[in-house]
């Protein structure tokens, strides 16, 4: 076998003619130059074209990405070109005929690393998964040029067994492995390019957006995997048995996720809580910044993100701040003395309620008379704010601030807590 592998390694340089070789080198070193060129000329108009969106976000985007496209691009076009107006003049083409294949994979390997890099989030992983790729096309390439590749093909398919009319082999497995792995990268891609879209219309409520691009994410997946199952050969009606163990799987240990997974569609579609909501669960207070498949993404005043699993939400008690409407009402309670004068510390609190910007003056304040205490008047003023996610802290020590300035002023005291003590009687002097 290595034999004839060697022999035809021979029988292919015997076929170069060096004369005309130099004619393709010339058409390898015009595809290089001529690639360098329109990459750089092509990245300088996209930067002086989108001078007016914004050039940084679109550099980022674009020139690192599509510049890695164009260049094997570029170079296949100009090669392709030479290699027919060599052959229109009957010339020997045997080098060019093994450098467009490589420029071609060239060209399938960067746009496979751009669907990747624009489908998973920067990190080691991404960088392996694209190391992976680019070797695993390039011994794919060499193998098919040295016209090993079938023969290999041959070896993994000897490896497998049969499952009633479903034969599996170690070839099938790569063949199934690469198609999951291409198209559920391809659907990610594509399911983020609609949400983006959704993202940006203004015609459609957040709680809709949501809902459609978690049915698209879902729909693409499934669809990957029913195309990836076929590709390979496999019939689909054998997901009977799959689909019925996948339902005893849900029923013994996946039945919390499926749980979330279906709680989250509910909340969706339902508009109970949608991104920017104030709520409170469970002492937790703070904005939903994300819905997800299985939780939400909620944070509090101090920055910290809180994951919130879907099923709790359907399960728990939940305080929507902002469900129907934003305007909510903040009561500050306070004391006064049995000796002050309770309609003149009302309207101290009512001037108080001006220190606060936020407070809105329809509903106007309210200042009430709740009681009378153990150690004082019992009085409550009400103000309303409309914007909640900003939170109500603020608002508080502002009137609080100007409560305390005013009583002072008005010399209305504020009393500290007391208990009467009574002595029946003194004890016997010993």
């Amino acid at each position: 076998m290595l034999q004839e592998y060697l022999s035809s390694v021979i029988d292919w340089l015997s076929q170069i003619d060096y004369g005309h070789l130099a004619w393709e080198l010339v058409v390898l070193a015009l595809a290089g130059t001529s690639a360098v060129l329109v990459h750089r000329k092509l990245g300088r108009f996209l930067i002086d074209s989108t001078s007016a969106i914004d050039a940084r976000h679109f550099k980022r985007l674009t020139l690192r990405s599509l510049q890695r496209i164009i260049l094997p691009l570029s170079m296949l076009l100009v090669a392709l070109v030479g290699k027919a107006v060599m052959q229109h003049f009957q010339m020997n083409v045997v080098l060019l005929a093994l450098v467009v294949p490589l420029m071609l994979s060239l060209a399938g390997i960067r746009l496979a690393v751009y669907v990747l890099r624009k489908a998973l989030r920067p990190g080691p992983a991404a960088k392996a998964w694209e190391t992976l790729i680019s070797t695993s096309i390039w011994i794919l390439v060499a193998l098919h040029l040295l016209g090993w590749l079938p023969d290999i093909a041959r070896a993994l398919d000897a490896f497998g067994y049969s499952f009633g009319n479903v034969r599996i082999s170690l070839f099938t497995v790569l063949q199934f492995a690469v198609a999951v792995g291409a198209l559920m990268v391809l659907a990610t891609w594509m399911s983020q390019i609609i949400e983006q879209a959704l993202t940006r219309s203004t015609h459609i409520s957040a709680g809709v957006k949501v809902g459609l691009s978690k049915t698209v994410k879902f729909g693409l997946y499934t669809l990957a995997g029913l195309v990836s199952l076929n590709a390979v050969g496999i019939d689909l009606s054998a997901l009977t048995v799959f689909g019925g163990a996948l339902g005893v799987g849900i029923g013994f240990g996946l039945q919390r996720i499926a749980s979330n997974f279906i709680s989250g569609f509910i909340l969706v579609f339902d508009g109970s809580i949608r991104p920017g909501d104030v709520i409170s669960i469970n002492q937790k207070f703070g904005w939903v910044q994300e819905l997800r498949a299985r939780y939400i993404v909620v944070r509090d005043r101090d920055g910290v993100e809180t994951l919130i699993p879907n099923e709790n939400l359907i399960t728990t008690e939940v305080i929507n701040w902002s469900y129907s409407d934003k305007q909510v009402r903040i009561k500050l309670p306070v004391q006064i003395s049995y000796e002050d004068d309770p309609e003149v510390a009302m309207e101290v609190l009512l001037k108080a309620a001006e220190a606060s910007p936020r407070v809105l003056q329809n509903p106007p304040p309210a200042a009430r008379m709740m009681g009378f205490g153990d150690s004082g008047v019992e009085l409550e003023l009400r103000v309303w704010i409309r914007d909640p996610e900003d939170g109500v802290g603020i608002v508080h020590s502002d009137i609080n601030v100007a409560i305390w300035k005013g009583f002072k002023a008005a010399g209305i005291t504020i009393p500290y807590p007391q208990q009467d003590l009574h002595i029946k009687e003194m004890p016997a002097r010993g």
